[in-house]
């Protein structure tokens, strides 16, 4: 765990954030070269360099980072969010992982889920009173207001995910 925290650290510091300059940028563009087709004949050019633009699709589930990126986004998210504590070694979490957020993709973006590995976070597993894993809390306008222990079939995750909305 604390290999895993060291590593993440040093990543974060040593990889720039800010898009190359220079002879490098070229490399890792996102810029398409087109080839411009002629109606009358088989030969082609290149057309100016056309930027791809991707937009981020809206993800109903997200992994926590660290204390302040749950903050930022699970405590002032203005919809609610459904918080699942699991660890990569824990069983039942293998289970219900793929089924909660199945269930919360199914909401339409009225709940979010945010995933918080509780080997890489024990601060917020501490905070939040995880004392068992998997532990699904409920979150809404920051407030915990609802909470279960352990696996639930589709029909309980849909009762405790409509409560939630209200």
């Amino acid at each position: 765990m604390a290999q895993r925290l060291l590593l993440r650290r040093f990543l974060t510091s040593v990889i720039p954030r800010t898009p190359p300059q220079g002879r490098w940028a070229s490399l890792t563009s996102r810029t398409l070269q087109t080839p411009q087709c002629n109606p009358g004949g088989l030969t082609g050019a290149t057309s100016p360099a056309r930027t791809l633009r991707t937009s981020r699709l809206c993800s109903t589930t997200f992994n926590v980072q660290d204390g302040p990126d749950f903050q930022d986004r699970v405590v002032n998210s203005e919809t609610p969010v459904v918080v699942d504590f699991h660890a990569q070694w824990c069983g039942p979490c293998k289970i219900l992982g793929p089924r909660l957020e199945k269930m919360v993709a199914k909401q339409h973006g009225k709940v979010v889920m945010a995933k918080v590995d509780i080997d890489d976070n024990t601060d917020l597993a501490i905070e939040y009173e995880v004392s068992a894993v998997p532990t699904v809390l409920a979150i809404k306008n920051g407030d915990v207001v609802d909470k279960f222990v352990g696996i639930k079939d589709e029909d309980q995750l849909e009762a405790f995910l409509k409560k939630l909305i209200g």
